[in-house]
């Protein structure tokens, strides 16, 4: 890809697509992750003499939603920042493609810093319409692509525009494409991939795609049950894809063909009811008594795992081990994260979404040598080797 490196973006107005996909609640931001992520491209650009023009999506809008709309990302990006953000949104008349934007654009002052509104209040966005395309590339002379939780999209804010004008991959971009691509490429050994979650359908390609590069695979999460039962396990009232018993036996075969140890939990915490407070066990994990469900790894699994990823040389992680959302079932995930994050001289990579947040909830995020910001991006990428938007970085 084009990086930074080989932009002088002096005097240059520079259309910045980043990742700005933040939780609100009542109006206010209430995780400022991805804004901060965005900061060191963005005062790069700024040092250089550039003008900014920054557009995200936020949510699923149904074309034009106030309760969507970017404007309380303005003062958080400003602080972080250290200087004034010029909001252009908020009505129905000022979408990131519409005239008056462009207008306003094009009146602001040489070095502003310009927040547009949500580009999913345009109907064409997802569509990676071609005229939305080409009136988003009204709005600078270049084009950087910085939001890596996006690159999956071949959406017109992302690939459309990225093929219009001279493109480039943010400092986000090329970390996060370096970091998953040293996974993908050259792991130093042992390499261990740790994988959590709901369903292994979510997961198939990824399985697929690292089984022949790894050491060994952990699984967990309620995805493991999918495993334990097509070994024959009793899994009571845990959630399981029966459609993928027999995917499951065969990725196991596999495995074991390529000299792969793939562990599984060998104890649950478990309970009836997937509820705070409720009653929970610790049972076998291939003997889940009936109406009771595995909702988090048990001691003895976390032990086991923690035990395997000693002396690993690269670790990619992937997924909670239980209900990480509620803290009775949290233990299993903070433990596998607490041994992952203490491993010494080892290449550890947070795949995005849940283990993100455990890694935060554990306040070691700053422990592993990369946090990707995306999770579908992410997992994508670990199963294809590629992505819509670096594709279109490098056309």
């Amino acid at each position: 890809m084009r990086t930074l490196n080989e932009l002088n973006a002096s005097g240059q107005r520079v259309l910045v697509r980043v990742d700005f996909n933040v939780p609100l609640k009542d109006g206010a931001v209430q995780d400022e992750t991805r804004i901060a992520a965005a900061v060191p491209t963005l005062k790069h650009l700024l040092e250089q003499g550039a003008t900014l023009v920054l557009f995200s999506h936020l949510g699923r809008p149904k074309g034009f939603d106030p309760a969507q709309s970017l404007a309380p990302v303005a003062p958080v990006l400003e602080k972080h920042l250290g200087r004034p953000v010029t909001f252009i949104g908020g009505t129905p008349e000022l979408t990131p493609a519409s005239e008056a934007t462009l207008e306003r654009v094009e009146a602001a002052p040489p070095g502003s810093v310009i927040l547009l509104d949500n580009v999913r209040f345009e109907a064409g966005e997802e569509k990676n319409d071609p005229q939305l395309a080409q009136k988003y590339a009204r709005l600078g002379q270049v084009f950087v692509l910085d939001a890596f939780g996006s690159a999956h999209r071949a959406h017109a804010s992302v690939t459309g525009v990225a093929r219009i004008l001279p493109s480039y991959a943010g400092f986000l971009m090329e970390k996060e494409v370096e970091s998953l691509g040293r996974v993908l490429h050259n792991p130093e050994k042992p390499y261990w991939v740790v994988l959590g979650g709901a369903k292994v359908s979510d997961k198939i390609g990824v399985i697929e795609n690292l089984l022949p590069r790894v050491t060994g695979m952990i699984i967990g999460g309620a995805m493991a049950f999918t495993f334990i039962k097509a070994q024959g396990g009793q899994v009571g009232k845990s959630l399981v894809e029966d459609d993928r018993l027999e995917l499951a036996r065969d990725l196991m075969r596999r495995a074991g063909e390529m000299g792969v140890r793939l562990l599984l939990p060998v104890d649950v915490v478990a309970a009836q009811k997937i509820e705070a407070g409720t009653p929970t066990r610790i049972m076998p994990a291939n003997a889940i008594e009936e109406g009771w469900m595995g909702l988090d790894i048990g001691p003895e699994s976390a032990k086991a795992f923690a035990e395997a990823l000693q002396g690993a040389k690269t670790v990619l992680w992937n997924g909670p081990m239980g209900v990480f959302e509620m803290d009775d079932f949290a233990q299993g995930t903070l433990a596998v994260g607490e041994a992952i994050a203490r491993l010494e001289g080892a290449f550890t990579v947070i795949g995005g979404g849940d283990s993100v947040a455990a890694a935060n909830k554990l306040g070691m995020a700053d422990k592993f040598s990369h946090v990707s910001t995306g999770g579908g991006a992410s997992l994508e990428l670990l199963e294809l080797g590629t992505l819509p938007g670096i594709e279109a970085l490098n056309s």
